[in-house]
């Protein structure tokens, strides 16, 4: 079995913190996204690398496993060890004392399909695929009645997604369910997806929370319901005044721009910003920052023109 350098994966240093390492998953989760590059077989099974990575490294007590078998897999490169030499049975799950008793978590990778979040390697899977908290902790292999546990998934969405509400298709026990993600949702906004996971026979289900994370637009900031837009007009439009057309995630509109508009003045498009998670029939405003462009090269007639109205206003 080949061993997975999952900081390299990340391309992050092995002191990382727990930010560093969330902010480039999230980079490289956009970027390699199926829904971005759609038909493209190598960002997919980049994608599925990236996200396993990223559930090693976030979980404190996964990254701490992981870290130990880092040493000691370089500890035995070092001496010499020759390709498939290594002794992976030591790192196996298994109990404390080498038993056969052990808590079966289900098989994360089949909770994702088409969404390219499953598929995780036989690497992840012999390592951390069967391992309770207690285990890692080096608990007892007694079992012991508990609750169900609560998975968590980051999904990443774009803006216009999250404006519009979107899907995400799952697979669930050999079957495809699709998730709603509705309108309004932010970064941090957990859908849940109640008794989704089966972690050991005759037992309780486990609920799955899918984790919104929000990709920025270039078009647009936000803060809560509210967007932010800027928009460049001309020297003329913003004395004389006239029409702009303004890009909102509903569609075109048309603002009006009164006379004597100065540079960083501000228009409120009201309920055009983003839907209210809980009444989506509520929205935010839009507001539209004016930026007056001033012309750097002006023919001898447009210079003329202007001397002119300067005379005029001094007048």
């Amino acid at each position: 079995m080949e061993y997975k350098d999952y900081y390299k994966v990340l391309g992050v240093d092995r002191n990382a913190t727990e930010e560093e390492i969330k902010r480039r998953y999230r980079k490289l989760a956009l970027d390699h996204h199926p829904d971005r590059n759609p038909g493209d077989k190598v960002s997919e099974e980049k994608f599925k690398e990236i996200n396993e990575a990223y559930q090693v490294l976030r979980d404190p007590e996964k990254r701490k496993r992981y870290d130990q078998l880092g040493e000691s897999y370089t500890s035995w490169q070092q001496r010499g060890g020759t390709p498939g030499g290594f002794n992976w049975e030591d790192w196996f799950v298994q109990t404390p004392r080498g038993g056969n008793v052990r808590v079966e978590m289900g098989d994360l990778g089949d909770i994702f399909g088409e969404s390219g979040f499953g598929d995780f390697s036989e690497f992840f899977r012999r390592i951390f695929g069967g391992m309770s908290a207690s285990q890692y902790a080096g608990g007892s292999s007694t079992r012991s009645p508990r609750k169900p546990q609560t998975f968590q998934q980051e999904v990443p969405i774009s803006l216009s997604e999250a404006f519009q509400g979107t899907t995400r298709r799952i697979e669930l026990d050999g079957k495809q369910k699709e998730v709603i993600i509705p309108p309004g949702a932010r970064t941090g906004t957990k859908v849940r997806v109640s008794e989704a996971i089966s972690t050991a026979p005759n037992s309780p289900k486990s609920d799955l929370f899918l984790v919104i994370q929000v990709s920025d637009d270039p078009r647009f900031r936000r803060k809560k319901d509210n967007l932010y837009t800027d928009v460049d007009i001309d020297i003329y439009t913003a004395i004389l005044g006239g029409e702009i057309k303004i890009t909102t995630l509903s569609g075109n509109v048309v603002l009006s721009i009164p006379p004597g508009t100065q540079t960083g003045q501000s228009f409120r498009l009201s309920g055009r910003g983003m839907p209210q998670l809980k009444n989506p029939k509520a929205a935010g405003d839009l507001y539209v920052k004016v930026n007056v462009q001033i012309p750097r090269n002006i023919s001898p007639k447009e210079k003329e023109l202007f001397m002119q109205l300067k005379q005029l206003k001094r007048k």
